[in-house]
């Protein structure tokens, strides 16, 4: 599996970005994604992730202004990111995997970062 990311730049605060997230992978319909950020100094974070099972999840940071969405044909993830604040600076990388997923489940593929600044 191999992922792709990208969409990442400097905004400011208050403004939108969407992130895409391209897999290589041999049924995108049965892989859940996710999107995780990391902050200087600080751990990678879950951000939100979409199951194969249908599911959607979000870390309550982002609930109401993040809208992960996938479209199964062009086997791409996206992060729909509005109201953008300061602390969402992060590289922001996706991540898959063939299971079912919850908030808290673990991903063996991981793509590159991208980088996203938020000008106060």
């Amino acid at each position: 599996v191999q992922l792709q990311a990208s969409g990442g730049g400097l905004v400011q605060a208050g403004g939108s970005l969407r992130l895409s997230c391209a897999a290589s992978v041999r049924s995108f319909s049965t892989t859940s994604l996710g999107w995780f950020r990391q902050a200087p100094g600080k751990e990678r974070d879950f951000v939100a992730a979409t199951s194969w099972g249908g599911n959607i999840y979000y870390t309550d940071s982002v609930k109401g202004r993040f809208t992960i969405s996938r479209d199964n044909r062009k086997n791409t993830v996206y992060l729909q990111m509005n109201n953008l604040k300061s602390e969402d600076t992060a590289v922001y990388y996706c991540a898959a995997t063939q299971r079912i997923v919850t908030a808290r489940s673990n991903y063996e593929f991981w793509g590159q970062g991208t980088q996203v600044t938020v000008s106060s």
